[in-house]
């Protein structure tokens, strides 16, 4: 569909991203916002280094884990240690708010507009902040739902009254055997509701906000939208970058943003109608916002295309 000739960073001095974006979402009909992890480590949800030692200096003394993500994965020794782990993880993700208030900006920029969220983070942030739960898709699950390890039925349970219980009483890096999980219906553990195989539990409520996000788009398409992708990274570009790429280049009135710390590039057939800011995210909604920054200045030729282009 698309030609292999991805378009470069522009040179052009003159030519200011930020002021391109703001105008984006001043005229768009609809904004559509992809979001990756990108976006809750511009939060503050660091997986690694000191935040990581702060909560997991234990298991990093004991098994030499490096950060929050490959812990995740880690073989405990039991499932009490296992859920110990998980239960610190589940709570400085899921039900704490994130440090710096990225969300709670994105949502004032938003706010007024007919939006929509698509992500793959499992955080569920975008609530924590205040954003309407109906217009969000998670597609990759959620911190705060266990299911059936086998699984023997495709429902979801909530954790949250249990993973304050088990943070609260765990010691010794165990939780109380009392309070590790079993399947209310055959009795196996209870396990993650994360996309990481294909047991991964697609509930009623995945359904529903599918279906939600797919009306969105009929109901917007061929309108001025906005599609924009925020933290994105390269390990599922079939779920957010490449489905935006398609529907901005199908919808001449679209316009495809991308803001990302690491350079990105689109394909030349929509290049036109593209702006990608190669920083911080949070930086770049102050500067949207028209809040100073301290730093450098954000690049002003981070936009892929140009006026008269």
């Amino acid at each position: 569909m698309f030609s292999k000739t991805w378009t470069r960073t522009s040179t052009a001095a003159s030519w200011d991203p930020i002021a391109a974006l703001r105008e984006a979402l001043a005229d768009a009909d609809a904004v559509v916002i992809g979001a990756g992890a990108g976006l809750s480590a511009s939060a503050g949800l660091i997986y690694s280094g000191q935040r990581f030692r702060r909560y997991f200096g234990d298991f990093q003394a004991k098994y030499g884990i490096r950060d929050m993500y490959s812990g995740g994965f880690y073989p405990f020794e039991s499932p009490e240690e296992s859920w110990a782990w998980w239960s610190r993880q589940i709570m400085v993700n899921r039900y704490t708010k994130a440090p710096k208030p990225v969300y709670a900006d994105l949502l004032d920029l938003v706010e007024g507009k007919d939006y929509f969220v698509l992500t793959t983070n499992v955080d569920h942030q975008f609530q924590l902040a205040g954003f309407d739960k109906r217009r969000l898709f998670y597609t990759q699950g959620d911190y705060g739902l266990w299911q059936c390890s086998q699984p023997c039925h495709q429902e979801t349970y909530d954790n949250e009254e249990t993973v304050r219980k088990m943070f609260a009483e765990q010691r010794d890096m165990r939780v109380p055997r009392e309070l590790v999980p079993h399947c209310p219906r055959c009795g196996r553990p209870m396990t993650m509701n994360l996309r990481c195989d294909d047991t991964f539990v697609q509930d009623a409520g995945w359904y529903a906000a599918a279906r939600r996000y797919e009306d969105f788009l009929r109901r917007h398409r061929g309108m001025r939208v906005l599609f924009l992708e925020l933290g994105v990274g390269g390990n599922t570009p079939v779920i957010i970058k490449y489905p935006f790429w398609k529907m901005t280049l199908e919808n001449r009135k679209a316009v495809y943003a991308c803001v990302n710390q690491e350079v990105s590039g689109v394909p030349e057939e929509i290049r036109k109608r593209s702006i990608c800011i190669t920083a911080d995210i949070g930086r770049t909604l102050d500067r949207l916002r028209g809040r100073r920054t301290g730093g450098p200045d954000l690049p002003a030729a981070s936009a892929l295309s140009e006026p008269g282009d």
